[in-house]
């Protein structure tokens, strides 16, 4: 590295001369120029569309995650021969050293006790199947606020046993009820007439999943542990949540090791793996927009490397006949490419960022719910994701640019300067 001492001020030769390239007038009106804007927009609109892509895909992931955590939780106990009932079955006691509070796993925050029966509502001109899950004073309803569309969330907390329900918007307009109607249900027994509740509806939710949304139904658990004679410390199953999701595998199987044998645990990717695998293409498809625009972003700062250094062909014959080394005028142009992938970063930033802002304070990207899940585009981005993206690009680019730059050591001065 080369330093140069000017008025008392040590300067880096190198970036002084690319510096003074980069403002001459003979470099903006250059052949070179045109060529050099379109890489630097190439930059930025790479950058516009990796921050977007991950601020999609990531926010994709979660909301739906949180969508089917809220009904589940993270973990699931229940008794081993009933895995693949979605009703309850046979009762646990709900008196285990786990609950409520799992203090053998630390990284579990909450357990809840619910749980669930089939059941048919019938009005005067239609009926449905759905399920009813029944909830205590344990439930954590913060999750569910969001899917509240109308009316309010059911209160169990009373002495005696409550007859509000919940229900989903797609049960409500099948059967057209509304909040404040009774709505009929029956409850099937074997060998027996069926059970008629009259439950009243006291709000309507929309989730967005339709495996939640066709069929359930929330209301007091005291319901169920009636209509199937359960003691008061009997329930269908417990859901837990944990702090981690990323590690919910690994939480998991602690979890599977801390409760009695006859329980099982299983997390919601277990329960639900169609949806999960579907998530998780969501990463593939991510990692490959990235690397695309990445191969696009370096051809196009490749390209106007190349075009700079032959437009300062003379500039290279002179600096080499002054004695300038190969690696000292290879530098300027890395210099000058570096400028141009910062200003391209630089604008990448500020407009992907401003578009994921847009998107989540005002949402005007809608989506079909039957498809994703969501009825708008989900948005969520962390600085560690825009500083990964930033240094990931600048390095890729700038350290690939140091191979095109050995046509510097090829170029004769003594012809660089007859070069025109």
């Amino acid at each position: 590295m080369v330093y140069l001492k000017i008025e008392g001020k040590v300067l880096n030769l190198e970036y002084f001369i690319a510096r003074r390239v980069q403002h001459s007038t003979e470099y903006k009106n250059s052949v070179s120029a045109p060529i050099i804007k379109i890489a630097t927009a190439a930059i930025a609109i790479g950058m516009i569309v990796m921050i977007i892509a991950v601020a999609t895909g990531v926010g994709l992931q979660k909301k739906i995650r949180e969508k089917v955590s809220a009904f589940n939780g993270d973990i699931t106990i229940s008794l081993f021969d009933r895995n693949n009932s979605i009703t309850t079955v046979k009762p646990i006691d709900i008196n285990q050293e786990f609950y409520p509070d799992f203090k053998s796993v630390p990284q579990v925050t909450h357990v809840q006790a619910v749980a669930t029966k089939g059941a048919m509502i019938r009005t005067a001109t239609d009926f449905e199947g759905v399920i009813l899950k029944g909830v205590g004073t344990d439930y954590r309803w913060e999750s569910f606020k969001d899917f509240l569309i109308e009316g309010s969330l059911p209160d169990v907390s009373q002495e005696a046993t409550s007859k509000d329900i919940l229900i989903s918007d797609d049960i409500a307009r099948r059967l057209q009820l509304k909040v404040g109607d009774k709505a009929p249900t029956y409850f099937m027994k074997e060998n027996e007439e069926p059970l008629a509740r009259a439950f009243n509806v006291i709000g309507i939710y929309d989730s967005g999943l339709a495996e939640y949304d066709t069929k359930f139904i929330v209301g007091d658990i005291r319901n169920i542990q009636k209509i199937n004679k359960w003691e008061d410390n009997q329930i269908g199953k417990f859901e837990v949540f944990i702090d981690d999701f990323g590690n919910v595998d690994e939480i998991g199987r602690n979890v599977f090791l801390q409760v009695p044998q006859l329980l099982d645990a299983r997390t919601i990717k277990d329960q639900y793996p169609t949806i999960f695998q579907w998530l998780a293409l969501l990463d593939s498809n991510v990692y490959g927009i990235i690397a695309i625009i990445l191969i696009v972003g370096i051809i196009n700062m490749i390209t106007a490397l190349l075009v700079l250094i032959l437009d300062r062909t003379g500039m290279i014959g002179l600096l080499k006949s002054l004695g300038a080394t190969d690696w000292t005028v290879r530098k300027i142009f890395l210099y000058n490419a570096m400028t141009l992938i910062l200003r391209g970063l630089f604008w990448g930033n500020l407009i992907g960022l401003g578009l994921v802002g847009l998107q989540y304070f005002f949402a005007p990207l809608t989506l079909d719910p039957s498809t994703y899940y969501v009825t708008e585009a989900p948005v969520y981005i962390s600085w560690w994701h825009v500083l990964l993206l930033n240094v990931g690009t600048f390095m890729i680019c700038l350290l690939v640019l140091i191979i095109p730059t050995y046509i510097v050591s090829r170029i004769s001065p003594v012809k660089a300067m007859r070069f025109e």
